[in-house]
């Protein structure tokens, strides 16, 4: 089976969603088509993937990595989110994490890893999500092409959309491995870390120092 991109909708950027999710014929069709292209690409570096043992498959493996789990975020509906009534109207600041952060830069392809915590203040009236959905909503972000100052963007917003709380807040601490194992190769322990506020944790600075407080607090617990 040929693999034709859509060619009737809009280029997305490379961080975003596809319009649809893709169906398991057309995710079979994106792998076969991917693995030719990995093959030419070996063909240009002067790598032997038809006699070489340890090549041999590896224009396969790596399209179906890419497809299925390192770009799985562009090609997937986004995680279904369970919510709870809040029924003793809760309304002070719950902080979640460290949450896995496993992303790939989508300057020079390598390897972006690390923790991601959120705060979420509850409106009284609103809704509580179950705690593991946020793990789940991290994953689905960054499992596409990123950068880390729009994947903390995206994984707030969608939360925001969803549970509508009264402030929220995002902080992704990260290893870029296109900087410690590239160009300047700074130390392994280089991290890049970075919050986005939304609403009263945008406008309060006492319940934004409470934030960085738990994050500092699950942190050490994280190097314990």
């Amino acid at each position: 089976m040929n693999f034709h991109p859509r060619e009737m909708t809009p280029p997305r950027l490379c961080n975003e969603a596809l319009s649809e999710p893709l169906g398991e014929a057309e995710r079979s069709a994106m792998i076969a088509a991917a693995a030719k292209k990995v093959e030419e690409l070996f063909d240009v570096l002067r790598i032997d993937h038809r006699n070489d043992h340890n090549t041999r498959e590896t224009p396969m493996r790596v399209a179906k990595m890419f497809v299925e789990e390192i770009l799985e975020g562009r090609y997937t509906a986004p995680p279904r989110i369970t919510e709870f009534d809040n029924v003793q109207a809760y309304d002070q600041l719950i902080v979640t994490g460290p949450i896995e952060v496993r992303s790939m830069c989508a300057h020079h392809l390598m390897p972006i890893y690390g923790h991601a915590y959120i705060g979420i203040l509850p409106a009284a009236d609103g809704k509580i999500i179950g705690l593991s959905k946020y793990d789940r909503i991290v994953e689905h972000f960054a499992a596409r092409l990123q950068i880390q100052e729009e994947m903390v963007k995206q994984i707030g917003q969608y939360i925001l959309d969803m549970t509508r709380p009264r402030g929220l807040a995002v902080r992704i601490s990260a290893v870029h491995m296109c900087k410690t194992q590239r160009g300047v190769r700074a130390s392994r322990r280089s991290r890049m870390v970075n919050t986005y506020y939304w609403g009263d944790l945008s406008t309060d600075a006492e319940l934004k120092r409470e934030f960085i407080d738990e994050c500092t607090t699950l942190d050490r617990g994280q190097a314990d």
